[in-house]
């Protein structure tokens, strides 16, 4: 077994071995598994969805009965603007290996809808034991600066936590939990950036509602997206070395409050230092390094699909050619651009075979780490379905 570098940190495992391939492998034409089947362990159960729906009515009617329709529609509309370019730019991330379309919905929901619920009813539960008083500016540093980025941190995270529970066969490591993190970040955002441009147009009008946009949907539309991908990386450094629900509920807690710290943080340059002095000495340094820290996952992530296909190709299923055109950003590139130069532009076929082997070498690194006692199965389907799809690519 290789030494693999510090991001990586798999459990040690055996993984099954790999059977030769025939000299030419033919399309074998496998059918999709069972839907049941293929989303046991790869989504989030229906019922969760449930309570989102229900918190979601009780959520639009507090902020309809608080902030009117006008004002909250107005803030929604602004507040879609922001959400839109976090999106992309997760989308961006997770283009290596994207997350199923229903897991990211339940991120996005878990954020905009149930963390929101849990901040505003620790809220309102504080306000009913602490009444407004004397020490009311202190109070409200205390809400800025401690209760908010833990009560919102932590809620936050048990998304991200529900996700790894329910969907641990879509959680394979650090990028994954940054994704479903940052997911969940950016539908909590959407809400709260909701609240406040209403809020202020309410008070302030269009001048005021200018100057929150500027400062929330401009200068900081990453801000929760970070603070919660922080949780997430824990989570998913858990998940890589077979942690778990214990073990992994245990890194969600040190990931919630590294979060929250960098919340605090964020928080206090508002309330007791100058913002922008704070914004461009502190705030741009971390987000860049956070855009660093992507990127170096995205390697790291190529890199063990590039070593899982490369068992794959030394048993004949590959060439070394086709693993470096699957696993890497540059070789990707190639390959689509050559696929268009095929008879009837087979793009979308190189599309499906780079997905499928993509997918392949996740089953194959679960099966490594031993921590996924379905992935054999996953293994040898993902193989079969990979082949089909090299077959279609390739065709006459």
């Amino acid at each position: 077994m290789s030494h693999l570098p510090p991001l990586a940190q798999p459990a040690p495992g055996a993984a099954a071995p790999i059977a030769p391939a025939t000299v030419s492998p033919a399309p074998i034409g496998v059918p999709p598994a069972p839907a049941a089947r293929r989303e046991r362990g790869r989504s989030a159960p229906i019922w969760l969805f449930a309570i989102l729906v229900v918190l979601l009515i009780a959520l639009v009617a507090y902020i309809l009965t608080f902030l009117g329709v006008v004002a909250s529609v107005v803030g929604m509309v602004l507040a879609l603007i922001p959400l839109a370019g976090v999106l992309v730019a997760v989308r961006l991330v997770d283009r290596w290996e994207p997350e199923p379309a229903r897991l990211v919905v339940f991120a996005v929901a878990w954020g905009a809808i149930a963390a929101v619920a849990i901040a505003l009813g620790v809220d309102i539960l504080l306000e009913f034991l602490v009444p407004a008083g004397a020490n009311d500016a202190a109070r409200d540093a205390f809400s800025s600066v401690v209760q908010a980025p833990l009560v919102e941190e932590f809620a936050k995270g048990l998304g991200v936590f529900l996700v790894f529970v329910f969907a641990r066969r879509a959680f394979d490591g650090p990028v994954d939990g940054v994704v479903y993190g940052a997911l969940v970040g950016a539908g909590f955002a959407f809400t709260e950036n909701i609240l406040y441009f209403a809020t202020s147009l309410i008070e302030g009008g269009p001048a005021e509602t200018a100057f929150t946009f500027f400062l929330r949907g401009i200068l900081s539309p990453f801000a929760h997206v970070m603070f919660t991908a922080v949780t997430g990386y824990a989570i998913g450094l858990a998940a890589r070395r077979g942690a778990t629900v214990g073990q992994a509920a245990g890194a969600g807690v040190l990931g919630a409050l590294g979060g929250a710290l960098l919340h605090a943080l964020w928080n206090g340059s508002a309330v007791f230092a100058d913002f922008f002095h704070l914004y461009v000495v502190l705030q741009i340094p971390l987000f860049i390094g956070f855009v660093v820290s992507i990127v170096a996952l995205r390697r790291e992530e190529a890199r063990l699909t590039r070593a899982r296909l490369g068992e794959y190709a030394a048993a004949g299923w590959f060439t070394p050619l086709e693993v470096d055109l699957l696993a890497t950003p540059a070789g990707r590139r190639r390959a689509l651009a050559w696929a268009r130069t095929l008879p009837g532009d087979r793009t979308r076929e190189m599309r499906v075979f780079i997905r499928e082997a993509t997918s392949l070498a996740a089953a194959r690194q679960r099966t490594w780490t031993g921590r996924d006692p379905e992935s054999v199965r996953d293994e040898h389907t993902a193989l079969a379905r990979t082949t089909s799809a090299r077959a279609a690519l390739l065709r006459p």
